[in-house]
């Protein structure tokens, strides 16, 4: 059987030019270390309430607020509170409404939804098992520390286990999809019974961020790290959203500034980039691999998922695809 195993969307031979770049592409950070983790035996969720507020990304102007609440339900729920004759939104890869700018969840009414869900979820793998998160509309706040604000509240607020054990799921054999761009995701079983998620994630843009790839373990530790990184978005993007883009309803009021979002001219960045590792910024790929595959593999409400990911010029569309058709295809087993 090839690496990548079975072929689940798109052109294997496209797939294995896109692997050969990839095994090329030297690792720039590695944070494999494994710390005890307790937590992945049974369930867990936050032990008080706490609430974060910030501007809203599609609104700027005004202000959002998370309230992040203990649940001893299984799973993570988005309660719209301006919409009481709504039940939750759970956060699920079947309440995917789309994915063609951020993922975007629905449930039931199509005025019942949470966009931007990734930068939220993606706590998930901080190891949250479940958590009820309300709002009062459909526009998170966006802050200037990408999602460091979240990890702080979910660290004042601690992890308690519960009594239900934790539900740790793995795919039943190595498959991967492929896009047009020659970006592919390939997930990979968990050995032996192994709890431990690995991840290996490259990036290769034609801007200043050029090449760049980390391989660590998904723990809190980890997850901590790469919550700091900004979204990022190319000179051009940033100059339309402030100019054209004000006569469109979907970027008119998006609350991006110098500060939140990491900005990449041809050669060099606009703004200063963080998360620096001998000399040279990783922010790109460590917002990647965090904050937008974490957030996809989060949309597997059954349990958290253990085994190894390798990830190459992929993004939220071809994430939630892979997911999907890990249900479609039923490949995912309980450890």
């Amino acid at each position: 059987m090839e690496a990548y195993g079975r072929v689940l969307m798109g052109d294997e031979e496209r797939l294995r030019a896109s692997m050969a770049a990839f095994e090329a592409q030297p690792v720039d950070e590695e944070r494999m270390d494994v710390p005890a983790d307790d937590t992945v035996w049974r369930q867990t969720t936050i032990g008080r309430t706490v609430s974060v507020t910030g501007p809203g990304t599609f609104l700027g102007k005004a202000q959002r607020t998370l309230e992040l609440h203990p649940s001893v339900e299984s799973g993570w729920r988005f309660d719209r509170t301006d919409l009481p004759n709504s039940l939750a939104i759970e956060v699920s890869v079947r309440n995917v409404w789309t994915t063609a700018r951020n993922i975007v969840l629905c449930s039931g009414s199509p005025h019942n939804y949470m966009r931007m869900v990734e930068h939220i979820v993606a706590l998930k793998y901080m190891g949250l098992d479940n958590l009820l998160i309300r709002m009062d509309s459909g526009d998170p706040p966006l802050f200037d520390r990408s999602s460091m604000d979240l990890v702080e509240a979910v660290e004042k607020a601690g992890v308690v286990m519960q009594h239900e054990p934790a539900t740790v799921l793995t795919v039943k054999e190595p498959v991967t999809v492929i896009a047009g761009n020659g970006g592919f995701l390939t997930f990979h079983p968990a050995a032996n019974g192994n709890r431990r998620l690995t991840v290996d994630c490259a990036v290769n843009f034609k801007t200043a961020i050029g090449r760049q790839r980390i391989r660590f373990d998904v723990n809190p530790a980890t997850f901590r790290h790469g919550a700091a990184a900004r979204t990022n978005t190319d000179m051009w993007m940033m100059l339309y959203c402030k100019t054209i883009g004000k006569l469109f309803a979907d970027t008119r009021n998006l609350g991006y500034s110098m500060k939140n979002i990491l900005v990449a001219g041809p050669k060099r960045y606009v703004n200063r980039p963080g998360l620096m590792h001998n000399g040279k910024s990783l922010e790109a790929v460590w917002h990647r691999a965090v904050l937008d595959l974490l957030a996809a593999v989060a949309l597997i409400d059954r349990g958290r998922l253990a085994g190894h990911i390798d990830s190459y010029m992929a993004g939220h569309a071809l994430d939630v695809d892979m997911i999907k058709l890990l249900y479609q295809h039923d490949l995912l087993e309980e450890i």
